[in-house]
C-alpha cells in the first residue's frame, strides 16, 4: 500500500463526505455559518486525518490521526442529529446517513485495532 487512497477506510469516508456535501446543498441559508460550516469541516477532518496519520510512516502517530478521525466522524453524526432534530433533514435522511456513519465506524476501528497490532509487535 502506498498511498492513503488505497485505504478501504478512506475510500468509505470519502463517500460519506460526499454524501453529506450533497445532503449540505439541502440546507436553509441561515445555516451557511451554523451547521453547514460545521459539517463541512468535521466530515472533511475525517478524512484528512487519515491521510496525514497514513503519511508520517509511524504506526503510534498513525493511530493518534485516526483516533482523531474518528472523534470527527463522531461529532459529524452529532450534527447531523442536531439537523434533524432542528427539522433541517428527516429522520430517513439521518437514517441513510446513520448506516454509512456506522460502516465508516467500523472500518476505521478496525484499522485503528490493526494499527495497534502493528505498534504492538513493533515493540516485540
Amino acid at each position: 500500500m502506498n498511498s492513503f487512497e488505497d485505504l478501504e477506510v478512506w475510500k468509505h469516508c470519502r463517500l460519506y463526505r460526499i454524501a453529506i456535501r450533497e445532503t449540505l446543498k439541502t440546507f436553509p441559508r441561515e445555516e451557511k455559518y451554523l451547521l453547514i460550516d460545521q459539517l463541512a469541516r468535521c466530515s472533511r477532518s475525517v478524512t484528512a486525518n487519515i491521510a496525514e496519520g497514513h503519511g508520517r510512516f509511524h504506526y503510534a502517530d498513525n493511530l493518534k490521526f485516526c483516533r482523531n478521525a474518528r472523534g470527527s466522524l463522531n461529532e459529524t453524526l452529532d450534527h447531523l442529529i442536531c439537523a434533524n432534530d432542528e427539522n433541517i433533514i428527516t429522520t430517513e435522511k439521518l437514517n441513510e446517513l446513520r448506516t454509512s456513519y456506522e460502516n465508516c465506524f467500523r472500518l476505521l476501528n478496525g484499522y485503528i485495532a490493526y494499527l495497534k497490532t502493528r505498534l504492538d509487535q513493533s515493540k516485540g
